[in-house]
Parts: C-alpha cells; sequence; structure tokens
C-alpha cells in the first residue's frame, strides 16, 4: 500500500492533465487518436469511436495523442478534425489546458485538505529566549503580516522567506488586539540548526476555516505553491541548488511511500490527508512546469503559437517539429540524469 497509493495519486495528477488536452480537444472537433494513461506495453485497450482508450504497463506518465501529431500513414486523419486545421485559439486551448486542470486539480485537493484540518495562520505560540523578536517585543498571539513589504498568510511563507533571505534585515510586520505594530530584526545564527532566525515559534496546529475562507484559502495554497515552484527554478537557474537536487518520479515515489509509513500510526485518515497535501504540491509542479516555454513542453507548443500570431502565418511543421525533437532528447537526457540520481539516494 505504501507503493501503491503513491503510485496512484501521481497517475491520477497525470491523468487530470490528459484529460485538460482531451476535452478541450473533443470540445473543438478534434479528433483523438489515443487516449493513454501510463507508457510502455499496453495492459489492455478498447476502442470508442475515434479513439483507442490505454492503460499501460508503467503508470508514471500519459498521453492524449491528437490528429495531425502522427505520421499520416499510420493513421487515417480527417482534416476537418485535424488539429493543425483549427483556429490558432483553439489550439491554444486544447494545450493550454493540461497545465490548467492541474491548477483545478490542486485547488479541489486543497479544498479537501483545508475543509479537512483548516489552515497554519501565521500567529506566535511564543519566542525564543535571546533571540531577535524577543528582544524586539514581540510575543505569544502576534499574527505576522508582512515581512520586507511581501505579504504573509500562511505560516509557510515564513519559513521559505527566512529560508531564501538569510542573513538579511527583517522588516517585519505583525498584528496584536487590532492594532499593526513594525519591528526591524537582524537574524541571530543558531548552531543547533546552522541558519539564521529571527527566534519566533508556533504550535504548529492548524485552525478551522468557514466554507468562504476554505476556498478562498485554497486558491491562494495553489498561489503559493506555484510561487514555491518558480522560485525553485530560480534558484536552480543561479546555481543556489544543483540540478542532482532534482527529483522525478521514481524519487517522488519513495519519498510519499515514506510519508505512508509515518502517517500510518496516526490512521488512514491522515495518510490519505498527507499524500493529498503531497498532490496539491505536484499538481502545481507539474502545470507550473508544463507551460515553461521550452521545446517538447506545453508551454514550448504554445510560444510557436504566439510566434505563428505576430507573424501571421504558421512555421514549417517540419521545422517546429525538429525543435521540439530536440528538446524531447534533451528532456530524456534530463530525465535519465534524475533517475539516476533518484537510484543512487535509494540505495
Amino acid at each position: 500500500m505504501s507503493i501503491l497509493l503513491p503510485i496512484l495519486v501521481f497517475g491520477m495528477i497525470v491523468f487530470v492533465h490528459e484529460m485538460g488536452h482531451f476535452l478541450l480537444a473533443k470540445k473543438h472537433g478534434i479528433g483523438v487518436i489515443e487516449f493513454s494513461l501510463g507508457f510502455g506495453p499496453k495492459l489492455f485497450s478498447f476502442q470508442k469511436g475515434e479513439t483507442t482508450y490505454a492503460l499501460k504497463l508503467f503508470p508514471l506518465g500519459g498521453s492524449c495523442m491528437m490528429m495531425d501529431e502522427l505520421a499520416e500513414e499510420e493513421y487515417d486523419i480527417i482534416p476537418e478534425k485535424s488539429f493543425r486545421n483549427k483556429p490558432i485559439g483553439a489550439r491554444i486551448a486544447v494545450i493550454a489546458a493540461g497545465p490548467v486542470f492541474n491548477f483545478l486539480l490542486a485547488f479541489v485537493l486543497a479544498v479537501i485538505v483545508i475543509g479537512t484540518v483548516g489552515i497554519d495562520r501565521p500567529v506566535l505560540s511564543g519566542v525564543m529566549e535571546g533571540f531577535p523578536a524577543e528582544e524586539a517585543g514581540m510575543q505569544a498571539g502576534d499574527r505576522i503580516t508582512r515581512i520586507n513589504g511581501q505579504d504573509i498568510v500562511i505560516y509557510r511563507e515564513v519559513s521559505l522567506y527566512l529560508a531564501l533571505h538569510q542573513k538579511e534585515d527583517l522588516a517585519v510586520t505583525f498584528e496584536r488586539d487590532g492594532e499593526k505594530h513594525q519591528v526591524l530584526l537582524t537574524p541571530k545564527y543558531y548552531e543547533e540548526t546552522g541558519t539564521y532566525m529571527m527566534g519566533i515559534q508556533v504550535s504548529g496546529q492548524r485552525d478551522k476555516t468557514t466554507v468562504p475562507e476554505t476556498l478562498g484559502y485554497s486558491a491562494y495554497e495553489v498561489k503559493y505553491w506555484i510561487s514555491y515552484t518558480l522560485t525553485s527554478l530560480r534558484m536552480l537557474i543561479q546555481g543556489k541548488i544543483g540540478a542532482e537536487s532534482m527529483t522525478g518520479p521514481v524519487g517522488l515515489v519513495s519519498t510519499m511511500s515514506d510519508m505512508v509509513e509515518d502517517s500510518k500510526p496516526d490512521g488512514m485518515l491522515y495518510v490519505f490527508l498527507n499524500l493529498i497535501n503531497f498532490g496539491i504540491l505536484l499538481s502545481a509542479n507539474l502545470g507550473v512546469v508544463n507551460l515553461l516555454p521550452l521545446p517538447a513542453l506545453d508551454g514550448g507548443r504554445i510560444f510557436f503559437f504566439l510566434i505563428e500570431l505576430v507573424r501571421g502565418k504558421p512555421i514549417d511543421p517540419e521545422k517546429e517539429g525538429m525543435v521540439h525533437m530536440a528538446g524531447m532528447v534533451l528532456l530524456m537526457a534530463l530525465m535519465v540524469f534524475v533517475l539516476y540520481h533518484d537510484i543512487v539516494r535509494l540505495l
């Protein structure tokens, strides 16, 4: 179960992504040749209309292959159902639908988690003796609302900001009894953790929310994970974190399996909630990464459509195909690199 459950969560996220492409393709009258979950050899499949629906051996992927995306000699291409013959707005909508459905899934999962256990408000349960927060007069019950001009809604934003801005002075705005206060803190080095801290403490408990709050905070939860993913990518590009720190499907399943084992003593409800919570991150992450304007990704295809809009005519299909093929080769090389490090970490 500790392996099967993470695979099911991962499969659900991929399924929803491909379902986004599928539904928008059908809406715009585009023929779908094959809709599959997984990759590799087919376990079973069936035909309905023009579409083959398949479940394949390895459940960590999927595809929605549309007419005009495969060689004509392999399949009968109906011109009026060809993807390439549709208006550019329809093509952009179909390709963007995968990432958009991932964001929608992340929102639904966030509603489940927050509706069940609440949110982590940035309210202090205490301060550490001898640290800047105590010296500045902060105390239990204070609610942090801004740090260096950045709004703070959930406590994880405080942790993330401190992790990314070590040694920096912090202009902290907080509320106490309805009044706003601002203090300037210089984080202090803490040997036990090897990090710079302002010395605040939180209970770790989550506060229950009303239905409107649940919906609002769920949308904010998705925004948080999108920002988290973009920040991680920026740090990767800037060299602040190494490529070996990236994790692929094998590493993710391993991490989620460990999480399942750790959650079992608390009961199946918490196993379920922890998996769903991890699913929010994965679904938002997949949506962001797929929108990057890189060849072979959804964002890369949208980028070519935007060029077509500017030029007033499409780029030669063969040239575009060569770019995407080169991107696919590089993507596969990256996947092998990540897989290698996943296996090394497991061993």
